[in-house]
């Protein structure tokens, strides 16, 4: 299995990620198997991460410049140009590039096009990274856009969804549909970037295997312990969780 268990970002800039060292080391000692990963925003977030002896790394470039700005400061362009730094100070760590805002912007002044994300996803191939993931960073996305961005980049990618629109276990189903096979999820749909307007919790982990289990898809994921795990988490935010199965359990009788 794999987890993305911290950020290495500045905790100035988002203090709910601070501690990311600590965070790797512990989940490290308490789940040997599982194959973790780390989000890193430029070369010194990736020097960390390797410090810490992380070995899968998650970099973000923006299909959007206004995005782009407000999160990481720096141009489209200034961020697919330090990809090749952030490459070698990966240090042979395999990287995930996720390109945010992949299937159109939220801002009404701009316009990201399929052959705009293509082209993102072809220029860091040729900088060393080993695979795309698509993110829906502000729930915009549905079946008909995903389509057209895979028309233009192909399904050798990964997919990353917010439900900001009530859309997300929609869009995986059809990205399934299409021959995508791996998904970013977040246990009890929690999430959503602090930049990006208006934007919803990630696809929750419980609403997809539940899906892909009534399907008769495998994961090899618990559903009930996931359901246990969301009321730990609900605790721990002192809320309730955004994930629909949470809140209503699993299908009577289970999978077909």
């Amino acid at each position: 299995m794999d987890i993305e268990a911290a950020a290495f970002v500045s905790p100035t800039a988002v203090p709910a990620m601070s501690g990311a060292a600590e965070v790797v080391e512990r989940v490290a000692e308490e789940l040997p198997d599982v194959r973790l990963w780390a989000l890193v925003p430029n070369v010194k977030g990736a020097q960390l991460a390797v410090a810490a002896g992380v070995r899968r790394l998650t970099i973000t470039v923006s299909a959007s410049e206004r995005y782009s700005q407000k999160n990481t400061h720096m141009s489209r362009d200034e961020a697919l140009a330090q990809l090749g730094q952030v490459r070698q100070a990966a240090d042979g760590a395999v990287c995930d590039l996720v390109v945010s805002f992949a299937f159109g912007s939220a801002f009404e002044d701009e316009t990201i096009t399929p052959d705009d994300v293509a082209a993102i996803a072809s220029r860091a191939h040729t900088l060393g990274i080993d695979r795309i993931t698509l993110a829906d960073t502000t729930g915009v996305a549905t079946p008909r856009r995903i389509g057209d961005v895979l028309d233009a980049t192909g399904t050798d990618v990964g997919f990353h969804l917010h439900d900001t629109r009530g859309t997300a276990l929609l869009n995986a189903w059809s990205a399934i549909g299409r021959g995508v096979a791996r998904f970013d999820t977040a246990l009890g749909g929690l999430g959503g970037s602090p930049f990006a307007p208006a934007a919803g919790g990630n696809l929750a982990t419980e609403d997809l295997v539940m899906l892909l289990a009534d399907e008769g898809i495998d994961t090899g994921i618990d559903l009930d312990a996931l359901l246990d795990a969301g009321l730990l988490v609900a605790d721990l935010v002192g809320h309730d969780i955004p994930s629909r199965v949470a809140a209503a359990g699993g299908i009577p009788g289970g999978a077909r």
